[in-house]
Protein backbone atom coordinates (compact mmCIF):
# COMPACT_ATOMS: atom_id res chain seq x y z
CA UNK A 1 0.00 0.00 0.00
CA UNK A 2 1.03 2.99 -0.62
CA UNK A 3 1.33 6.39 1.25
CA UNK A 4 -1.95 7.71 -0.80
CA UNK A 5 -3.77 4.62 -0.15
CA UNK A 6 -4.79 5.17 3.68
CA UNK A 7 -8.23 5.63 4.01
CA UNK A 8 -9.74 9.14 3.66
CA UNK A 9 -11.41 9.24 7.15
CA UNK A 10 -7.54 9.38 8.20
CA UNK A 11 -6.89 12.53 6.24
CA UNK A 12 -9.50 14.89 8.34
CA UNK A 13 -8.46 18.32 9.25
CA UNK A 14 -8.51 19.23 12.70
CA UNK A 15 -6.28 22.09 13.53
CA UNK A 16 -4.14 24.27 11.42
CA UNK A 17 -0.99 26.51 12.90
CA UNK A 18 0.95 29.50 9.99
CA UNK A 19 3.44 31.09 11.68
CA UNK A 20 6.26 32.95 9.52
CA UNK A 21 8.08 29.75 8.67
CA UNK A 22 6.03 26.91 9.07
CA UNK A 23 2.55 25.57 8.19
CA UNK A 24 1.26 22.95 10.70
CA UNK A 25 -1.72 20.49 10.55
CA UNK A 26 -3.33 19.14 12.67
CA UNK A 27 -5.35 15.62 11.70
CA UNK A 28 -8.69 14.39 13.72
CA UNK A 29 -6.49 11.27 14.25
CA UNK A 30 -3.89 13.65 16.73
CA UNK A 31 -1.08 13.21 13.75
CA UNK A 32 0.12 16.89 13.08
CA UNK A 33 2.15 17.35 9.81
CA UNK A 34 4.31 20.22 9.20
CA UNK A 35 6.33 22.00 6.29
CA UNK A 36 8.36 24.82 6.15
CA UNK A 37 6.26 27.58 4.71
CA UNK A 38 8.77 28.54 1.46
CA UNK A 39 7.19 25.48 -0.10
CA UNK A 40 3.77 27.56 -0.58
CA UNK A 41 4.94 31.28 -1.76
CA UNK A 42 1.34 31.70 -1.30
CA UNK A 43 1.26 31.34 1.97
CA UNK A 44 5.27 33.11 2.77
CA UNK A 45 3.97 36.21 1.07
CA UNK A 46 1.01 36.82 2.68
CA UNK A 47 0.28 38.78 5.92
CA UNK A 48 0.09 37.24 9.34
CA UNK A 49 -3.86 38.25 9.51
CA UNK A 50 -4.28 36.77 5.79
CA UNK A 51 -2.59 33.49 7.22
CA UNK A 52 -5.03 33.16 10.11
CA UNK A 53 -7.99 33.48 7.48
CA UNK A 54 -7.74 29.79 6.62
CA UNK A 55 -10.79 27.12 6.46
CA UNK A 56 -11.31 23.39 5.98
CA UNK A 57 -12.65 22.48 2.71
CA UNK A 58 -16.20 20.54 2.70
CA UNK A 59 -14.51 16.84 2.24
CA UNK A 60 -12.28 17.82 5.55
CA UNK A 61 -9.01 16.76 4.09
CA UNK A 62 -7.42 20.07 2.54
CA UNK A 63 -7.11 23.97 4.12
CA UNK A 64 -8.32 27.14 1.93
CA UNK A 65 -6.76 30.65 2.32
CA UNK A 66 -9.61 32.15 0.03
CA UNK A 67 -8.10 35.97 0.16
CA UNK A 68 -4.67 34.68 -1.48
CA UNK A 69 -6.33 31.23 -3.67
CA UNK A 70 -4.24 29.10 -1.55
CA UNK A 71 -5.30 25.19 -1.27
CA UNK A 72 -3.50 22.37 0.43
CA UNK A 73 -4.40 19.19 0.98
CA UNK A 74 -3.73 16.08 3.25
CA UNK A 75 -2.41 13.92 0.50
CA UNK A 76 -0.11 17.00 -0.84
CA UNK A 77 1.48 17.41 1.86
CA UNK A 78 1.99 13.60 2.69
CA UNK A 79 3.97 13.79 -0.81
CA UNK A 80 6.36 15.93 0.84
CA UNK A 81 7.05 17.99 -2.13
CA UNK A 82 7.13 21.63 -2.37
CA UNK A 83 4.63 23.94 -4.34
CA UNK A 84 6.35 23.78 -8.27
CA UNK A 85 7.59 27.64 -8.13
CA UNK A 86 8.98 27.13 -4.36
CA UNK A 87 12.13 28.35 -3.84
CA UNK A 88 14.29 26.89 -0.71
CA UNK A 89 15.66 30.52 1.35
CA UNK A 90 18.92 31.46 0.70
CA UNK A 91 21.14 30.16 3.83
CA UNK A 92 24.30 32.15 5.44
CA UNK A 93 27.17 29.91 5.44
Amino acid sequence: MSILEVEDEALQVDTVDCSDTELAVGLKDGRRISVPLWWLPRLLEATPAQRAAWRIMPFGDAVEWREIDEHVSVKGLLRGKPAPDAKPPDREL
